[in-house]
């Protein structure tokens, strides 16, 4: 009975055949129904699969032809900030954010092309700009003093700056930090915060200096001798600016000496030299001329009790 409701299931097999037999017969149905199964499958996904290709290929496209429009775009900006005679550090900096945003807005156009929500990416980005604001947020006042800086230019790569944090000649202006050199060739690193919201002193951001000599005299020495003599060392004096005013003058009168001065002008790389050669001509001119050059002394008297 249970061999002929085999044989109405599976018209195909015959009466006397051996269950060995049906058990092969149906291996064989089942082997070629696999692949059949499958290949109905790939036809279904079919569509989907040639449309997403479509839109990857689409997508490539426009990263391959974004990226060099952005590439033309970033030369032509860094050629009109050359000319101009923009600041490096500025010029870098600027063309840097101009890149990110522009691959920024790329990828979303890349992003909506293959079918990525764009507001999901938003949201994402939003967030994490949050976090990593608050994680940095001590370092965001030095960004923001480092922007400032930049746009403003208190001060140039090459000037000598004065601040309560130190002084030296500026090497780089970073967006966070700010490089100085010493005169004895120390680093001195200072936040840009603290430059952008203290105060400081340019030294070299005129074309020219001042140059003061202060030197005091012995009440009883020639003050116009001494006058006479300060002011023909700075007239003959290499590097001191001609066309500009030479003056000598009283400054001061002290317990212990009448303090004279002299005042020129002279260009930046000029300012030390002509300072020392002058510090070292008033020396000898005033002891070659009699003039006394007083200094701070300690009179002790001994007193003789036995007598």
């Amino acid at each position: 009975m249970i061999f002929h409701m085999v044989s109405d299931v599976l018209p195909g097999v015959l009466p006397g055949e051996s269950l060995a037999d049906l058990q092969q017969e149906v291996q064989e149905n089942l082997n070629q129904l696999k692949p059949n199964v499958m290949l109905e499958t790939l036809k279904g996904w079919a569509p989907e699969l040639i449309a997403f290709g479509i839109k990857l290929l689409i997508a490539l496209v426009i990263f391959f032809i974004g990226s060099r429009i952005i590439k033309v775009l970033r030369n032509m900006l860094n050629r009109s900030f050359k000319r101009v005679d923009m600041e490096v550090s500025l010029r870098k900096f600027l063309l840097s954010v101009l890149n990110a945003v522009m691959y920024c807005l790329l990828a979303f156009i890349i992003a909506g092309q293959i079918g990525v929500n764009s507001a999901s990416i938003v949201a994402l980005l939003g967030s994490a700009s949050i976090a990593v604001g608050l994680a940095v947020q001590g370092s965001l006042a030095n960004f923001a003093g480092g922007v400032l800086i930049l746009l403003m230019k208190p001060f140039r790569v090459g000037d000598y700056i004065v601040s309560k944090d130190g002084e030296g000649t500026v090497r780089t202006i970073g967006l966070v930090y700010t490089v100085l050199n010493t005169g004895d060739n120390k680093q001195v690193v200072i936040p840009n915060g603290t430059l952008s919201n203290s105060p400081l002193t340019n030294v070299t951001a005129m074309d020219k200096r001042r140059l003061d000599v202060l030197v005091g005299i012995g009440y009883h020495s020639d003050l116009k001798k001494a006058k006479e003599i300060l002011e023909n060392i700075f007239r003959s004096q290499n590097g001191i600016l001609k066309e500009e005013p030479i003056e000598t003058f009283v400054s001061d009168l002290t317990e212990n000496a009448v303090t004279i001065g002299g005042r020129g002008w002279t260009s930046l790389d000029d300012y030390w030299p002509a300072r020392w050669e002058i510090l070292e001509k008033v020396k000898l001119g005033f002891e070659e001329a009699g003039i006394e050059i007083p200094y701070s002394r300690m009179e002790v008297q001994m007193e003789d009790r036995h007598s």
